[in-house]
């Protein structure tokens, strides 16, 4: 019977650390892909762009939360006289978030 539960405890132990990575994988491809999005609407060059979305879903990551993710990359629009509405930002921080999700999982 403590075979059994030890076995049990170590599968549950498994899946939640494969959870997370998932969740973790998962958080930081639609971080990268969002970031791309921006960088595409800042005009940036291919290289800058790619190193503004690394760095956008570094920072995401670092502070996690969508709302200061949404509000840093709406200040970083705003600062370049770009008038983009919150709403907007959102539907394609969800969108992102639905390519992430079909690139991980493929469904």
């Amino acid at each position: 019977m403590i075979e059994t539960f030890a076995g049990r405890e170590k599968g549950f132990e498994a899946e939640f650390a494969r959870n997370e990575e998932l969740a973790f994988r998962l958080t930081a491809r639609r971080n990268r892909l969002f970031g791309l999005w921006v960088a595409e609407r800042l005009d940036l060059p291919a290289a800058e762009a790619s190193a503004y979305a690394a760095a956008a879903a570094s920072a995401a990551l670092d502070a996690p939360g969508e709302e200061d993710f949404i509000r840093k990359v709406l200040a970083d629009l705003t600062a370049r006289g770009l008038d983009v509405r919150e709403a907007e930002l959102r539907r394609e921080f969800a969108r992102a978030a639905d390519t992430a999700r079909h690139e991980i999982f493929g469904a």
